[in-house]
């Protein structure tokens, strides 16, 4: 499987500053293909390198595998905005939003990151450098760290392309790394877990992860970006800004807690997580306004993505299931009833009378169509009729 690892760079400041010029070049070449592909509407990778690839290796020094990454770059992006175009993420036809994005081309920030392959980038574990084109030539003996597993990983693992990122002052490197994947477990049994809004998550033992505290949080959060949207100035959306990368950060590092946690104790009692299908969650979950905003403030994907692959390296089976009516059956004796759950905590069986909390109930319900789902995929196929 195939894993990214952040390393940092410690370059010497004429190091740094061939960095930054690299990047610079790279992402105003990035911008100047961008206005070729609007104006000409070729998208596609190998048709529009046709058109602009002599062009910005001769006006920006790029090299030749710096100059097809610029293009892929570009080819790239044009997917995405595509994709979110038809997703409807950027408002409904018609509107000034989106006509805005149709009709004007991709521009990248100076800092957007630039992708490196083996012929551009090669790595001396030993040493702790790499070894980087430029702008300025090649740089040799470039430092760089990182945590012990970072540096474990980048020193036995095959890497693949990196991309180079410069944030907060500081250099990045982000490698693909392959790793070996263990064989799945055969589970005794599933441990469910439910997504919701007081918590993120919730399991079928009963535990509750990032309720109230991470909601307050949020709140806060909102709260202060109201306030600086309505004072619009323009050191306002820079704090706005840098606010919102660390709201993004704390978001993250929050869900792989979860995640690290709810996978250990999987392994620990040698079972496989089910969770519920994330896709159309948004569109599929009815709130009332305050909890929509909560709802659309945090990565669910994120988090499920975080399960899969922490799930996957441990070798714990993962399943998702469908999720309807999750929260309104009972897991005791099947009621399925809208009144089951009379407010958001609660949950109370009309038929038999349990009374549990209702993401526990949900979590449990979600557990049990995990083994229903597992044992339908790996039910062995009836052996079939011998012809004499």
């Amino acid at each position: 499987m195939k894993l990214v690892v952040q390393v940092k760079l410690l370059p010497t400041p004429g190091q740094a500053s061939a960095l930054e010029a690299t990047l610079r070049a790279c992402n105003r070449a990035a911008s100047d293909v961008a206005v070729v592909a609007r104006e000409t509407g070729v998208y596609r990778n190998y048709d529009l390198r046709k058109q602009v690839y002599a062009g910005i290796r001769a006006d920006y020094a790029l090299g030749a595998q710096a100059a097809q990454h610029v293009i892929k770059k570009v080819s790239d992006a044009y997917a995405t905005l595509k994709a979110n175009l038809r997703a409807g993420n950027y408002g409904k036809p018609g509107s000034k939003r989106r006509r805005s994005v149709e009709t004007n081309p991709v521009v990248f920030r100076w800092n957007a990151a630039q992708p490196y392959d083996a012929r551009m980038l090669s790595w001396q574990a030993d040493a702790r450098t790499v070894s980087i084109w430029s702008t300025h030539g090649r740089l040799k003996g470039v430092a760089y760290t990182g945590s012990a597993d970072q540096l474990k990983a980048i020193a036995t693992s095959k890497t693949g392309e990196s991309d180079l990122i410069f944030r907060d002052g500081m250099w990045f490197l982000y490698a693909t790394v392959e790793v070996a994947e263990p064989e799945l477990i055969d589970p005794s049994g599933f441990l469910g877990v439910d997504m919701g809004i007081a918590n993120i998550a919730y399991d079928s033992d009963g535990t509750g992860y990032a309720g109230d505290r991470l909601n307050g949080y949020r709140r806060r959060q909102l709260r202060l970006r109201k306030r600086l949207q309505e004072k619009g100035t323009k050191s306002a959306r820079r704090l706005l800004a840098r606010r919102n990368k660390k709201e993004a950060r704390h978001a993250a590092n929050v869900n792989h807690c979860i995640a690290k946690t709810i996978v250990t104790e999987a392994v620990r009692t040698g079972r496989g997580i089910a969770v519920e299908e994330l896709t159309g969650i948004r569109e599929r979950v009815r709130l009332r306004k305050p909890q929509r905003v909560t709802l659309h403030s945090w990565s669910f994907h994120q988090l499920g993505s975080f399960l899969d692959y922490k799930a996957r390296r441990a070798g714990v089976p993962l399943v998702q299931v469908d999720p309807r009516y999750t929260s309104q059956t009972c897991h005791g004796c099947g009621h399925r009833d809208k009144r089951n759950r009379p407010d958001q905590e609660t949950f109370h069986c009309r038929s038999c009378g349990v009374v549990a909390h209702a993401d526990h109930n949900a979590a449990l319900n979600i557990a049990q169509r995990g083994v229903e789902g597992w044992g339908a995929v790996n039910r062995p196929h009836a052996a079939s009729p011998c012809i004499q």
